[in-house]
């Protein structure tokens, strides 16, 4: 193993549940924050961090990249060497993107570089599944694409099992991720103290049967498909009255071409799916309708980013 002294880490955006693969499906977007981290001789850590969120970001040991790194080398049973890292943001702090996911894979990515890469790229998934607590974002972070991941033994403690399965979701190319920004908060705490604890067999039903149309609509592009695959009974109900503006949003989405509109992640970033002709539109229609609402937002037609958390 060849250590290295200084390592830049480059990690996608992610959008995770897609409408009815709650907690379970996720697809990596061509928006990125970036994680550099070198040696220092003596003195413990310093984090710089650059962007237009910078001031909220933690500077010292609360920073999530260096619990990452904390976590990696504590892992490997090493002590952390003294660190200095830079962060550039590029993903929105706290919107449904991803930006936790993206701290905790670039600093165990980074880590795993310096040491000389002791761990597998399955072992870092792992470490990162146990971080987040699921691998809806950390997953398709780390590899790119859209991701399924599922235990691959019966159980119910999801954060601590290692052994996953991860399916490669194709997605067609004409199929374009179109997200909304808000620029309100909505934490993820939040988000979930709103679900249920019991969902009916109806319910359950429901998602499954909408969770395998979307991801055959993912593959095909097929339109039909994708305008009744993105219904979810999970999740989205209950969390609805949490965004404002979310039905007028959604309305001039599908009017403006969408193939439906879900909650990125916990939200409060929209997501639609379009074909690439209506993808511009929609973006714009989106931010429209929440101007008119009295809300700021940002609005864009992305593509999949297919290759996840890579060295620079």
């Amino acid at each position: 193993m060849n250590s290295l002294d200084r390592v830049t880490v480059i990690v996608p955006a992610t959008t995770a549940n897609l409408g009815p693969g709650f907690d379970c499906l996720g697809a990596a977007l061509r928006l990125y924050n970036e994680f550099s981290f070198s040696r220092q001789e003596s003195g413990e850590i310093a984090i710089a961090v650059t962007g237009s969120e910078a001031k909220r970001v933690s500077t010292d040991r609360h920073n999530l990249a260096y619990k990452a790194v904390v976590k990696f080398y504590q892992h490997i049973e090493q002590t952390p060497p003294p660190l200095k890292i830079e962060i550039k943001l590029g993903v929105p702090l706290a919107r449904g993107l991803g930006s936790s996911a993206t701290a905790i894979v670039g600093g165990l990515v980074g880590a795993n570089l310096l040491a000389g890469e002791p761990l597998n790229q399955s072992q870092v998934m792992a470490l990162a599944i146990a971080m987040e607590g699921h691998p809806d974002n950390v997953v398709p972070a780390l590899l790119g694409g859209c991701r399924l991941a599922a235990t691959n033994v019966e159980t119910r403690d999801l954060a601590s099992l290692p052994n996953w399965e991860i399916c490669d979701i194709p997605w067609h190319d004409d199929v374009v991720p179109v997200v909304a920004i808000p620029d309100f908060e909505l934490p993820t705490a939040q988000a979930r103290q709103v679900l249920p604890a019991q969902y009916s067999r109806a319910d359950a039903i429901f998602n499954t049967a909408h969770l395998g149309l979307l991801l055959r609509g993912l593959e095909t592009g097929k339109g039909d498909w994708l305008r009744s695959a993105l219904q979810d009974r999970i999740h989205q109900p209950y969390r609805q009255a949490l965004i404002p503006g979310y039905e007028a949003v959604k309305a001039v989405a599908i009017a403006s071409g969408a193939y439906g509109m879900v909650i990125s992640g916990a939200g409060p970033t929209l997501l639609a799916l379009a074909d690439r002709t209506d993808a511009d539109a929609v973006a714009t229609a989106m931010k429209s309708a929440w101007q008119q609402a009295g809300i700021k937002a940002e609005a864009m037609a992305l593509a999949l980013d297919r290759q996840g958390a890579r060295r620079e």
